[in-house]
């Protein structure tokens, strides 16, 4: 069993073939990424965290984001450098006492934490180049700044095995567990499965099916919330997705 996502990364880098996450937004959006292209997207996201927000063992990455390929990216970069994700509670308020002890605030709605030292704001569309529209002073634009930052980890701190990897309301995962974790038998997958992933579940849900599926060699299909919806209610198209996806679990 892996022990710490960067055995995962190290993993994906040496994928260059076949798809280990597709995405299906709204609207039709479909992105397919490689496992070195995952990785390649989680170094950049880990260097710019480190270097911009100093986040290591101690930090906590609040994720105020919904089932996305790029909230999947913030996670395992956030779990790369030892931080602590912290999701909140879906109907949590900006300043509750759910986010207020966040160190850095990752977020599509930054207007909801105008408050907040450390802001940064993910644009959700596929081709988004910029955020677009006005942000907080001093918040970061994920969509321009990522792509600055190298395609490899250049120095990133090890994690605390002890420490928590996972908050989320009642329940917290440490950074040792997270594959046993992610591997119990609500997410555990078969090896090498291609499996689709539903977008309207809870994040800490999607996040643990997302890292069961990995660890089991497995790649994923992940869709939006919408995207989930729609598929419930039209089976003929589910099964035309499962089909040209090749999805097997």
């Amino acid at each position: 069993m892996l022990t710490s996502v960067d055995e995962l990364t190290k993993r994906l880098s040496g994928d260059q073939g076949r798809p280990r996450l597709t995405w299906y937004g709204d609207d039709g959006e479909r992105i397919e990424l490689s496992g070195a292209v995952l990785d390649n997207w989680v170094s950049k996201t880990t260097n710019l965290l480190v270097e911009e927000f100093d986040a290591a063992p101690g930090v906590t990455v609040l994720l105020d984001l919904p089932v996305h390929w790029r909230t999947a990216v913030w996670a395992l970069a956030a779990w790369r450098c030892g931080a602590t994700v912290r999701v909140p509670a879906p109907d949590a308020a900006a300043g509750s006492p759910t986010d207020a002890p966040a160190d850095v605030v990752v977020t599509a709605t930054p207007e909801r934490h105008a408050g907040a030292r450390d802001v940064v704001a993910v644009a959700l569309p596929a081709l988004a180049r910029t955020f677009g529209g006005s942000l907080p002073a001093g918040a970061v634009d994920a969509a321009s700044a990522v792509m600055t930052y190298a395609d490899v980890v250049l120095a990133a701190p090890a994690p605390d095995p002890a420490a928590p990897a996972l908050e989320a309301g009642d329940e917290c995962v440490a950074h040792r567990d997270l594959f046993a974790w992610a591997a119990g038998t609500a997410a555990s997958a078969a090896p090498g499965a291609r499996v689709l992933v539903r977008g309207d579940v809870p994040l800490p849900d999607a996040l643990r099916r997302l890292l069961a599926v990995w660890a089991a060699g497995g790649s994923v299909v992940l869709t939006s919330a919408a995207t989930a919806a729609a598929l419930e209610a039209d089976a003929a198209r589910r099964e035309r997705l499962v089909a040209q996806e090749g999805v097997t679990g």
